[in-house]
């Protein structure tokens, strides 16, 4: 297992006004999460300062993503990836374009994300949940989760952990949020609207071994 950073090219893209999320006069923090925690229009395409604010495909900003890890992972045409919270499935249909005739299959709880995926890999995309993956052991050459397993519950992410392994026969990587001090700690707090679980880099590290999770990881920190 190792710490591979594919992600920060997209996070520290983004700028953040941590208390104008949380004081926001027509949607407070609690109104936003709870709004997001439904998973429809109003986290993926609703109004910014709940969560997105319109979560459309843009041409090439997941496929720099997808050629690292393309790269890093020697895949080849032929080889079947799984996301695990693929959202709308822009990455998976960016690993298209970089890889031609490769496999990709997603999941994802949000019956909306799926339902306006783009279009192109739609039919590979499914409603689900990282706990109980629906498919064989060793079924894919790789296995990735982004931004997602931070947003289950500790009693779920045993089984998340557990489910990725045991369907991946080759390679695993995991990106999740997390803080290294108490600014990281209120920043992740004042921005997230999902996050269920809040760990250290020392508790993911006992999280993946506990579970025997042996995939890449990284981690995302809110500065």
């Amino acid at each position: 297992m190792a710490y591979i950073d594919f992600m920060s090219v997209l996070h520290k893209s983004t700028k953040r006004d941590y208390l104008a999320r949380v004081n926001d006069p027509d949607y407070p923090k609690p109104m936003a999460s709870e709004l997001s925690k439904k998973w429809g229009y109003d986290y993926w395409d609703g109004d910014r300062r709940i969560c997105y604010g319109g979560y459309n495909y843009i041409e090439g900003r997941w496929e720099k993503v997808a050629q690292a890890l393309v790269d890093h992972y020697q895949i080849k045409p032929g080889d079947k990836i799984l996301d695990v919270g693929c959202g709308k499935g822009f990455l998976l249909y960016d690993f298209t374009k970089v890889v031609p005739n490769v496999e990709v299959i997603g999941i994802d709880v949000s019956e909306y994300a799926i339902k306006n995926a783009k279009a192109e890999i739609q039919n590979k995309l499914r409603v689900g949940n990282a706990t109980s993956l629906p498919f064989a052991d060793a079924s894919f050459d790789l296995v990735i989760s982004i931004n997602t397993l931070h947003n289950l519950y500790n009693y779920e992410l045993s089984k998340a952990l557990k489910e990725i392994e045991r369907v991946g026969r080759r390679n695993k990587y995991i990106c999740v949020e997390s803080y290294r001090n108490e600014i990281e700690k209120a920043n992740l707090l004042y921005w997230q609207v999902t996050c269920e679980t809040f760990c250290t880099p020392l508790e993911w590290e006992w999280w993946f071994k506990t579970t025997g999770y042996t995939g890449d990881h990284s981690l995302i920190y809110f500065e």
